[in-house]
């Protein structure tokens, strides 16, 4: 019996078929990299016709994905993402010590009070490296993503068809004017605006300001 808990962010029966998906795919994926090995009465899934026929029938079972709500509520959930959308896995200020036998660094336990909450921990370099690379997404994926009235796609006929409906003015700019229709490119360091400081014509060579430790040619002899 499929039952749909109130307040969750999916239904069970949407999660039930997009993991019963996402599990047999992978599981695929390892019999094709040569992961699994079969002995005794199962040796005959070693080819791939086979296999696949034994698997066949799984994918028209319903699963059954087990999901409630968190113990603490949804605060809860929303402190432990918060901590991992907006930071690396780690800062440089946590950081005490780290040689050729190991790192040492400070971390929170959550599940103390007061000042026992501050804690000291050392780990291989080995070990660090892994946990830290455990943080790193998959190459093409992204930390945070915008859905909806948000989408990049169409986020500014969205919100604009949202003002509309709701009667609501759309907000006053208080950039420069102009600035709108500046498509210089963004710093390369920063991300910020780049600002034109001179402009120099195409047969001025510009030249910074002079070194006190070149010698001047006119009072050189």
């Amino acid at each position: 019996m499929d039952i749909i808990a109130p307040g969750l962010l999916l239904p069970v029966r949407v999660l039930s078929k997009l993991f019963r998906r996402l599990f047999l795919t992978r599981l695929v994926g390892l019999y094709d990299a040569g992961r699994f090995s079969f002995f005794g009465a199962l040796a005959h899934l070693a080819e791939r016709q086979a296999f696949l026929r034994h698997l066949s029938p799984v994918r028209k079972k319903r699963w059954v994905v087990y999901a409630k709500a968190p113990f603490a509520g949804p605060e809860a959930v929303l402190a432990y993402l918060s901590r991992y959308t907006h930071r690396v896995a780690i800062s440089n200020r946590r950081l005490i010590t780290f040689d050729n036998s190991g790192v040492t660094f400070r971390y929170k336990d959550y599940r103390r009070d007061g000042c026992d909450r501050q804690q000291i921990l050392t780990l291989a370099v080995d070990e660090f490296i892994r946990r830290f690379l455990i943080h790193v997404l998959p190459r093409g994926f992204h930390r945070i993503r915008h859905y909806g009235l948000l989408a990049g796609s169409a986020r500014k006929t969205s919100l604009t068809l949202a003002r509309e409906l709701l009667h609501v003015a759309a907000p006053v700019d208080d950039g420069v004017p102009g600035e709108q229709d500046d498509f210089r490119p963004p710093c390369p360091c920063c991300g910020g605006r780049m600002i034109i400081i001179e402009m120099f014509e195409r047969w001025r060579q510009p030249r910074g300001p002079p070194d006190k430790t070149t010698p001047n040619r006119e009072t050189t002899p």
